[in-house]
């Protein structure tokens, strides 16, 4: 009795145990593909021809897997027309929560200020989508009378969202703003550096001065590069089912993700932001915005490039310590403005 007592004990923690590793994952990589040998991810055919017929205005071979067709409530058709430049420097585009007042409210008085610099014309909106409140609706209508500077469109504004969002605001650009040299997608409790943005677009191989300690005041990167640049991580996707970022095999099958720039703030050039539009189209929809772009990227052949002063965390703090930081994740806002204005007084903003 008492042997057969012992085996269903055992039998029971040995199940315990199988359980826990099925429950975080450990099995599954023994099934994961590999992703450096036999990567495919939908549509498997040749995209970057595809990107070339529709940059041509040809009629694409294969119909697009892949359509973001919602629509803008708000669209601020007229925001990047300016007479006196009719090419764009930098447009921001941040990627906000609806009820996030003020934060953009802080933004607005700090790094997202469009006249920060006399001669560079820079442009802020914001992204939004909607829920089913109509009085923080209302609320946001009056701020976009107020700022003009709100772009909505209508789908729900939750986590998962965020490839939508995302790819609203190249959808806004393509539709909109296609006459900036290079853009910026950021969260909205990022703190950036405006002069260190700038900076680094001239030349990001040697920002910040790593090749010598004269600034190359003459040198202009080329207007077909095809930037996509940040904080660029190479990382496995998560098995374990407790895990906010749980990824099945069967959404995606390899043991690694593509290069991907962190989300919380990359910049782009405008032929960057054109073949990434157009790639979309042939890439299946994935709820993590900065895999989907991954995704996307590596089915173009664009080659993330990392920086790592796009910080994906919170930098610690001080005046110095900030000298060379183009952005950092987790300010509230009035934090942001408080720092900003220490930066800018110090000449590093």
């Amino acid at each position: 009795m008492r042997v057969k007592l012992k085996t269903v004990v055992f039998g029971g923690a040995a199940a315990f145990v199988l359980w826990l590793l099925h429950y975080f994952g450990v099995f599954t990589h023994l099934f994961e593909r590999s992703y450096d040998s036999d990567f495919e991810y939908p549509y498997e055919g040749n995209v970057q021809e595809l990107v070339s017929q529709l940059r041509n205005r040809e009629h694409p071979d294969i119909p697009p897997i892949t359509l973001y067709n919602y629509t803008f409530l708000s669209a601020c058709k007229k925001k990047c027309e300016d007479d006196d430049y009719p090419q764009l420097r930098l447009v921001y585009l941040v990627k906000s929560a609806l009820n996030h007042f003020e934060q953009r409210d802080a933004i607005r008085r700090s790094w997202g200020f469009e006249r920060r610099f006399s001669d560079v014309p820079l442009r802020t909106v914001f992204l939004l989508g909607t829920s089913g409140d109509q009085e923080l609706q209302r609320k946001i209508a009056e701020e976009q009378i107020m700022n003009g500077d709100i772009v909505q469109a209508d789908f729900m504004d939750v986590y998962f969202n965020n490839t939508i969002k995302t790819m609203m605001g190249f959808k806004w650009i393509m539709e909109n703003c296609l006459n900036s040299k290079f853009y910026m997608f950021v969260d909205d409790d990022m703190y950036v550096s405006t002069k260190n943005v700038l900076s680094f677009l001239r030349d990001p191989t040697d920002y910040p001065l790593l090749k010598g300690n004269v600034i190359r005041s003459d040198f202009e990167l080329p207007e077909d590069v095809k930037l996509m640049a940040g904080y660029v991580f190479v990382s496995a996707p998560h098995r374990h089912r407790m895990s906010k970022w749980y990824v099945p095999l069967s959404e995606y099958p390899y043991h690694l993700w593509p290069p991907y720039v962190t989300a919380g703030a990359f910049t782009l050039s405008k032929e960057a932001v054109v073949d990434l539009f157009y790639g979309s189209m042939y890439t299946k929809h994935f709820r993590f915005d900065d895999i989907y772009l991954g995704l996307v990227a590596k089915k173009v052949g664009i080659e993330p490039y990392h920086c790592s002063e796009f910080h994906f965390y919170k930098k610690p703090y001080d005046i110095h310590s900030y000298r060379h930081v183009v952005a950092s994740h987790g300010f509230e806002p009035e934090e942001l403005v408080r720092v900003w204005n220490e930066q800018r007084s110090a000449g590093f903003a």
